[in-house]
C-alpha cells in the first residue's frame, strides 16, 4: 500500500520504509552530493600539487657528485700533509725539550755528586744513589722521562758511560763519567723525521734521517755532530 506523504507514519505495517522516508533520504543524498564532490576535488587538487612539487625537486647529477668528490680530494691532499708536518714539528719540539731537561738534570746531579753524572734512576730517585739525600727533597728528573718509554712519537734510550771510580763520599751508587740521551722516531717520517741526542757537553745534536747521533765510543757525541742552535 502506497501512503501519501501527508499520511506517512514512518514504517508501514510490514516494517518497510514508507515513500516519505525514501523521498527524504534521496533528497538528503542529493543535497550532500555537491559537498562531497567539493571535498573530493580539494583532495585531488592537493594530491596533484604534492605530485608536482615532488617532480620539481631535483637531486644531484652524477657530474655534480663527481665534482664534489674531487673538491674533497683536493682539500684532503692539501690538509693532510700539513697536519702531518704539524704533528712532526710538535713531536720534535717536545723531544728536544725533554733532552734539554735531561741535560739540566745531569748538571744539577753533577753538582750534588762530586762531579759525576747519574743513571736515569738516580735522577728520578736520588736517595737511592746519593748518601744523606733527603726523601723530601725534589728529584732531578721527572719519572715520565726517566722510564725510557716512547714519548711524543719518539723512542728514548740512555747510554751511560763508565762508572766513576773511586766514588766520592756523597755517592753511594749510580755515578758515571759520561752519558748520551738518544731519541729516534717511533715511525720514521710519520711521528718524526730527525734523530736527536744530548750529552754532558750540553749540546743537542740531530741526524736528518732519524738515526742515532754518532758517539765516540765513550758515551759522548762525536765532535762533528750537527748542533741545534
Amino acid at each position: 500500500m502506497i501512503v501519501a506523504p501527508s499520511q506517512s507514519v514512518g514504517r508501514g505495517s510490514l516494517g518497510r520504509p514508507t515513500n516519505s522516508h525514501i523521498i527524504k533520504a534521496l533528497a538528503f543524498q542529493v543535497s550532500m552530493a555537491p559537498s562531497l564532490l567539493n571535498v573530493g576535488l580539494r583532495r585531488l587538487t592537493r594530491h596533484e600539487e604534492r605530485t608536482k612539487q615532488m617532480k620539481n625537486q631535483k637531486g644531484f647529477t652524477l657530474i655534480e657528485l663527481l665534482i664534489v668528490v674531487a673538491i674533497i680530494g683536493i682539500i684532503a691532499a692539501i690538509a693532510i700533509p700539513s697536519l702531518l708536518r704539524a704533528r712532526v714539528s710538535a713531536n720534535e719540539a717536545a723531544t728536544i725539550g725533554d733532552i734539554r731537561s735531561v741535560i739540566s738534570a745531569q748538571a744539577a746531579f753533577q753538582s750534588a755528586a762530586g762531579g759525576l753524572y747519574g743513571n736515569l734512576t738516580c735522577l728520578s730517585n736520588p736517595n737511592g744513589c746519593l748518601n744523606n739525600y733527603s726523601t723530601s727533597a725534589p728529584t732531578f728528573l721527572d719519572t715520565t722521562i726517566a722510564q725510557e718509554l716512547p714519548k711524543s712519537g719518539y723512542n728514548r734510550s740512555f747510554e751511560p758511560g763508565a762508572a766513576g771510580s773511586p766514588l766520592p763520599p756523597m755517592v753511594d751508587s749510580g755515578g758515571i763519567v759520561a752519558f748520551i740521551y738518544h731519541a729516534t722516531p717511533t715511525v720514521s717520517n710519520q711521528t718524526g723525521v730527525r734523530g736527536f741526542g744530548g750529552d754532558g757537553s750540553g749540546r743537542v745534536c740531530f741526524t736528518p734521517d732519524g738515526s742515532l747521533v754518532g758517539d765516540n765510543g765513550q758515551a759522548s757525541m762525536v765532535p762533528g755532530c750537527t748542533v741545534i742552535q
